[in-house]
């Protein structure tokens, strides 16, 4: 393993914001931590970069303890970069400059860097005439250029345009390919990570509540708040008594309400492109299909669910 956890846990006060946690990453791979604001994603991504102390358990990086700012004068680890929301460039610098200033490596290094960070068209412009997304790609190049093998995220998608977060994208999946860097990415908005992760963490109050899979955790959440967090889902009665289970709206379809069991009025529907989300009222409960994009607002439909509910 890359790193590991043992029993990592903090506080706040009176109130625990990560409570005792083992956690593994193999090297090479790609894990996000997902959860609601507050549930302390970014407490656990600081906590694995050193960057703050720990009231009891440890972490390993490369069998080698990770210590933090009690024990090392400049926090952190050599060989964790760690990439924070609030970018501090230095103003009035040219981005050539700046990335000599922090480099610790060979101009042609730099150079690979540079064109990988999709900054090299960058390098002769002032800091302080830089998109947000740009800022960020230099920001990430300046950690790059000290040779980490892991590197931790956070939010790296927030505030970023469409075209922006498809480069960054991009330039994470190369440092994947041709650098065979470990990524931990912390993200508000799962469906940013739901395609790229190979392993997703869900965070509540501090604890994990699920890992596994990103097919995993969208196909079989462990509970409603596991499956709001990756979208729209069904709560469908699998017997006669109480056993719930929750259904993506892509396993239901729509069919003609004659001889349907389930059928009810189309009161919404989101166009998404190849398919529309449908939000149909039966009774008193509602319903999310996903199907073909079609003219059904207000008309009555028949719901098929494409799974064996008594499963």
């Amino acid at each position: 393993m890359l790193l590991t956890t043992h029993q990592i846990a903090k506080s706040m006060g009176d109130r625990m914001i990560l409570h005792p946690l083992n956690l593994s990453i193999r090297h090479k791979e790609r894990l996000a931590i997902i959860g609601e604001t507050g549930s302390g994603k970014t407490t656990l991504l600081k906590s694995l970069a050193g960057l703050m102390d720990l009231d009891s358990g440890e972490v390993f990086f490369k069998s080698e303890k990770v210590k933090g700012p009690a024990e090392r004068l400049l926090p952190g680890h050599p060989g964790i970069a760690y990439l924070h929301q609030a970018l501090n460039l230095r103003n009035h610098y040219k981005v050539k400059d700046l990335l000599e200033r922090h480099s610790i490596q060979d101009p042609t290094a730099d150079g690979e860097l540079a064109r990988i960070c999709r900054v090299e068209h960058l390098l002769e412009r002032m800091t302080d005439h830089l998109s947000g997304g740009e800022r960020q790609r230099i920001a990430l190049a300046i950690e790059l250029s000290k040779h980490p093998s892991l590197l931790l995220l956070d939010e790296p998608f927030s505030n970023l345009d469409i075209g922006h977060r498809n480069t960054l994208r991009s330039v994470l999946d190369d440092l994947h390919v041709q650098k065979g860097l470990t990524f931990v990415i912390v993200s508000h908005n799962p469906s940013e990570v739901l395609g790229w992760a190979d392993r997703i963490l869900v965070m509540k109050q501090g604890r994990c509540i699920q890992a596994g899979s990103p097919q995993e955790i969208y196909d079989a959440p462990n509970d409603e708040y596991v499956a709001q967090l990756l979208g729209p889902y069904n709560l469908i009665q699998t017997n006669e008594t109480t056993q719930i289970k929750i259904v993506r709206p892509e396993r239901l379809r729509l069919v003609s309400p004659d001889g349907a069991s389930i059928k009810g009025i189309v009161v919404q529907e989101e166009f998404e492109g190849h398919t529309s989300l449908y939000t149909i009222i039966a009774g008193e409960q509602s319903w999310f299909v996903r199907d073909v994009p079609g003219t059904l607002l207000g008309k009555e439909v028949g719901i098929f669910v494409e799974i064996n509910p008594i499963a």
